[in-house]
């Protein structure tokens, strides 16, 4: 896997991407020799036609990222693939037509050429994404790894790893001192003691050994593994790899320890006080460009139910120290003068019906940037949690108090990755992401955040 942004990308998904783009650029290129009366390397060379085909590339490449072609990796159906392909194109012939509308004819391609390119892509990308799928990854082969131990993370790793073939690894089996364990690992074989790593090493020569015990008291087997890391055997942390290949921090197999001596553990005070500087300009330019939305938004609450526009509420902000978060108001007035502090929960009775359109388009957030401008949120970080439910979860959860080490956001890294959830498994989940934001805190990971979480918006997805 490939690190960008701070986020462990697959190789084989960066092919993909690397892969198709220069095809669909190929398709349009080669569409200009085919249907242009004129010489169509004085159209791409001196018209700034590679220029116009790149805009067309970048808007299909968006649509493709936007259509989850990315992250839902396996082909499920041949149909739906082509039907969402065809949306994307379809992406595309719309963003010309906005251009051709605003009289930028200097942007867009000539008809026919955008109609063949378009074509063949249609065409050719199915086919692409199938022989991918099918030939390309296998030929590519996967890492080998040997697990040593027997801890819960090594059947998680291993399980995940057979749903996500594009992660690119794959388990050769584990070593164990208990014989019993083989009927516990369905599907993982055993292939013998933790003594026996370097014979075990030797004869199915491994990519890399993940060291998962259950028990802290066994002992490694430290000469043979020494021997085998200086030899060039990579040899890492089941939590290490963990954190790799689901983008969390796994709280169940950590130790303070392990986060008291960790030398790369966020966040490092500089990258914290530029982050406050980027997430102040953007939230005072954003509230600008959307001061149209948030006066309609306004008007249509105060009108739809009786109460107050803006819903105030006390959020634990950074440090523990609580504020006043600021939300359009979504539910009716006294929501909770029956229930008391709850969270939301699907097809609540307590949201006006205005409120749940806003909800559904996040648009009831919106007033959350005047706590950006004031200092007391970022644009990307935590979300901020009620004090009733932050002392209850401190009490319960490992780790939790530790989440307010930043500023809390609007929008975060558990809130892309994660559904919307009201159990305590839930809770533990979009913790294990919030540390692995806070250790891995940089602008980079915002910017990723923020791209990703304007399709969440535009696809109504997580809202409840």
């Amino acid at each position: 896997m490939v690190r960008l942004f701070r986020v462990f990308v697959p190789t084989s998904v960066l092919a993909l991407l690397i892969s198709e783009t220069i095809l669909i650029f190929c398709c349009y290129v080669l569409a200009s020799f085919f249907v242009l009366d004129a010489d169509p390397v004085i159209f791409l060379r001196y018209d700034g036609g590679l220029a116009r085909i790149a805009l067309v590339v970048i808007c299909v490449m968006i649509g493709i990222y936007f259509h989850d072609l990315y992250t839902q990796f396996r082909i499920r159906s041949r149909i739906l693939l082509v039907q969402q392909l065809c949306l994307v194109v379809g992406i595309a012939f719309l963003t010309q037509a906005l251009l051709s509308y605003l009289r930028r004819p200097d942007w867009i391609l000539p008809k026919w050429m955008m109609i063949a390119g378009s074509g063949m892509a249609l065409v050719l990308l199915p086919a692409w994404r199938m022989l991918y799928a099918s030939v390309v990854i296998r030929a590519m082969g996967a890492q080998r790894v040997l697990f040593l131990g027997t801890s819960s993370l090594v059947r998680e790793l291993s399980d995940y790893w057979q749903e996500h073939p594009e992660l690119g690894l794959a388990s050769v089996g584990y070593l164990s001192d208990r014989d019993g364990e083989a009927d516990e690992f369905p599907g993982l074989a055993r292939v013998g003691s933790i003594e026996d790593v370097g014979d075990v090493a030797a004869e199915l020569m491994p990519d890399r050994i993940v060291v998962g015990l259950s028990e802290r008291r066994i002992k490694l087997p430290v000469n043979e593994l020494l021997d085998l890391r200086f030899s060039g055997l990579p040899i890492e942390d089941a939590l290490a790899t963990y954190e790799a290949s689901f983008g969390r921090i796994c709280i169940r197999e950590l130790h303070p320890s392990q986060l008291i001596f960790a030398a790369n553990l966020g966040p490092r005070p500089h990258r914290v006080f530029w982050q406050s500087i980027y997430s102040f300009g953007v939230a005072l330019v954003v509230t600008i460009v959307t001061l149209p939305v948030i006066f309609v938004t306004a008007l249509a609450v105060r009108l739809s139910s009786k109460g107050p526009v803006f819903f105030r509420q006390t959020r634990v902000g950074r440090n523990g120290v609580p504020f006043t978060l600021y939300k359009f108001r979504s539910m009716f007035v006294d929501a909770e003068s029956r229930t008391g502090a709850v969270w939301a929960t699907k097809d609540d009775p307590r949201i006006t019906p205005v409120g749940r359109w806003i909800r559904k388009l996040r648009i009831d957030e919106l007033p959350q940037l005047f706590n950006v401008v004031r200092g007391e949120m970022s644009i990307v970080g935590p979300r901020p949690e009620r004090p009733e439910f932050v002392r209850t979860l401190s009490e319960q959860i490992p780790y939790y108090r530790q989440r307010h080490y930043v500023k809390p956001g609007i929008t975060g890294w558990a809130q892309i990755n994660h559904k919307y959830g009201d159990t305590i498994e839930d809770t533990i989940t979009k913790l294990e992401y919030d540390l692995y934001y806070i250790k891995n805190l940089a602008p980079s990971l915002d910017a990723y955040i923020i791209f990703h979480t304007l399709k969440v918006m535009l696809l109504s997805r997580g809202a409840q």
